[in-house]
């Protein structure tokens, strides 16, 4: 199957204190992990007519990934983000009107309305990418993986909550899981009650170096924690490294709690690096040989 996953969303540069510039985006993270599990996934995304647009095109070729869907755009610029570092947890001042805001419906490159479609948050804070993913959802049939990254300002709760309820499976931190609905002291639950009341097909949620818990609709729970102390560089992506990882199980129908722990294996892994991502093929290898990836 050609394109079995599609990823909606922003591709940009985080820009470090120490001057350093990373590509990223969460959307982009997700699809440049899973072309390294040899999935060629369809990225759908916009960037600047500029020297950081050309940059973007560049990696992805590099990296041999589809460029059918990364539009350009004349009038904005490709997306950028400035990163701090506060009591060890990333903080991202996210500049607005970005080319990844403008994502233009008419431009759209859906190769397979059949497979899975992932889009996160941010990249719908402005209407124009908004009713871009509205369109291609009425073009899609297959099944609708959203990864919640709640970013002030961009986000409001009725909004969020409405994708939610478009989705078949759903990733978020259990910092926005409590912004979601009503505070509970027993995580499981919590998490019971929003799979119900959205349902859903499966609810993720992590919980940073604590790990991480999975439900889904036939009464299934995972719980997975880190197995080892890991020298951690930066946590810039770690929660796209595990998305990229339950995209993969789910659409090679590996069980819960397998695929929670190799998702959970693989963050562990890339915390030890900078970045978001990976340009040497090298460090994925061990987990294509040992998940037997085509």
């Amino acid at each position: 199957m050609t394109n079995p996953i599609s990823i909606f969303g922003e591709v940009l540069f985080d820009h470090f204190p120490d001057g350093s510039c990373v590509l990223g985006g969460a959307p982009f993270n997700v699809a440049w992990h899973l072309q390294a599990f040899a999935q060629q996934p369809c990225f759908i995304s916009r960037v600047g007519l500029d020297a950081m647009g050309d940059a973007v095109q560049t990696a992805m070729q590099d990296w041999h990934m589809d460029v059918s869907g990364l539009q350009r755009d004349r009038l904005h610029p490709t997306g950028t983000v400035q990163v701090s570092i506060e009591q060890g947890e990333p903080s991202y001042a996210i500049v607005p009107e970005q080319a990844y805001d403008f994502i233009a419906a008419n431009e759209l490159m859906l190769k397979n309305p059949d497979g899975l479609l992932y889009h996160g948050s941010l990249a719908l804070r402005h209407e124009v990418s908004k009713q871009t993913l509205a369109a291609l959802k009425q073009q899609h049939r297959g099944k609708l993986f959203m990864d919640v990254n709640l970013r002030e300002p961009w986000w409001n709760k009725t909004d969020i909550l409405a994708l939610v309820d478009d989705a078949d499976w759903v990733k978020l931190n259990h910092h926005e899981l409590q912004a979601l609905q009503p505070e509970s002291t027993d995580l499981e639950a919590a998490m019971h009650r929003f799979l119900t009341a959205h349902k859903l097909e499966g609810l993720i949620v992590t919980r940073g170096e604590r790990g991480a818990l999975a439900i889904n609709a036939q009464g299934q729970l995972a719980v997975v924690t880190p197995t080892q102390t890991v020298a951690i560089v930066d946590t810039v992506g770690a929660g796209d490294a595990f998305a990229s990882v339950l995209m993969l199980g789910i659409h090679l129908s590996w069980p819960l709690q397998l695929t929670l722990e190799r998702a959970q294996a693989f963050a562990s892994a890339l915390v030890g690096r900078r970045g978001a991502t990976v340009q040497d093929i090298e460090f994925y290898q061990p987990f294509v040989q040992s998940w037997m990836l085509p």
